[in-house]
């Protein structure tokens, strides 16, 4: 079957009320940890390619060029930027559709619509989004997470933090809206990378939202190889501040606005949030100088 927008490359798939997973490429992950989350979701799926978008459509080409293989002057292929939908099944049996590619450069509200209408016609009932962004968090304490709904329902589900604030929408914005117009639960969770090391991987974030996953729809997801490497990083970092008093202390006082927003102390997230202005942007340069140092 191909329609104008996408090609559907194979017909054999049968789904029972599938779970939509979405993470696109070219807005908000920091430390690339969502893009890691959906990576493990996939391998342990085994999901395989269902639908294909026309690239022409929703891609522009000037700034998402494909990559030329070059051998010996031989120009041997190009590797185009594909917005596919994969289905598979989690390890418990239950269906799962990962959405994934680059986000839309054009036509949103066209590519919103036919994914609304596909995830109709095959039954999804939920969709989770993913996604991560730097935060003055401390990396001594586990990974939060805050999450988006147009539902209050779907909001009062889960334990994520919620905030108030206006910033620029990415496509999975759009879909929860999308689907929450089809009467379809729709969640965006995201994860708080903290901001010195945003420019490193940061597997504990990518682990926080298979747990995120795992709370919002019962599905498990191990991710073995990215839970491996949280001790491993985590040694590294602290083996990169010990030696310096200052850094201890900045990271001393990201605990104490961590631990305020936790507990729901106003009064000490009062004093935390003036310190988190004061101090946050030189915390992230700092200590990124210093890992710099260390490389």
């Amino acid at each position: 079957m191909i329609d104008g927008d996408y090609e559907l490359l194979t017909d054999d798939s049968m789904l029972h009320e599938p779970i939509l997973l979405v993470m696109m490429t070219g807005w908000i992950d920091a430390a690339g940890a969502a893009a890691a989350a959906v990576e493990a979701v996939i391998e342990e799926c085994e999901t395989s390619p269902l639908i294909r978008f026309d690239d022409d459509t929703f891609v522009d080409y000037r700034a998402r060029r494909p990559t030329m293989e070059l051998r010996d002057g031989v120009n041997t292929n190009l590797r185009w930027h594909h917005i596919e939908l994969t289905a598979g099944q989690s390890p418990s049996g239950r269906d799962i559709l990962v959405l994934s590619g680059p986000e839309p450069d054009m036509n949103w509200r066209r590519f919103s619509k036919a994914i609304g209408d596909i995830a109709v016609e095959l039954g999804v009932t939920q969709m989770i989004g993913f996604g991560a962004y730097p935060f003055a968090a401390p990396h001594t304490r586990a990974a939060r997470l805050s999450c988006s709904s147009p539902s209050t329902e779907v909001l009062a589900s889960v334990s994520f933090a919620r905030s108030s604030v206006d910033v620029p929408a990415g496509m999975a914005a759009a879909l929860e809206h999308t689907m929450h117009d089809r009467k379809i639960p729709a969640l965006g969770i995201w994860a708080q990378v903290p901001h010195y090391v945003s420019a490193m991987s940061y597997p504990a974030a990518s682990a926080a939202l298979l747990d995120g996953l795992h709370e919002a729809t019962g599905v498990k997801i191990v991710g073995a190889g990215l839970r491996n490497e949280i001790t491993i990083q985590r040694q590294r970092i602290d083996q990169m501040i010990a030696d310096n008093s200052e850094h201890q202390n900045m990271i001393h006082q990201l605990e104490a606005l961590h631990d305020a927003a936790v507990e729901d102390d106003a009064d000490a997230a009062n004093a935390a949030a003036e310190m988190r202005i004061k101090s946050g942007d030189e915390i992230a340069a700092e200590i990124e100088e210093f890992f710099r140092e260390q490389d």
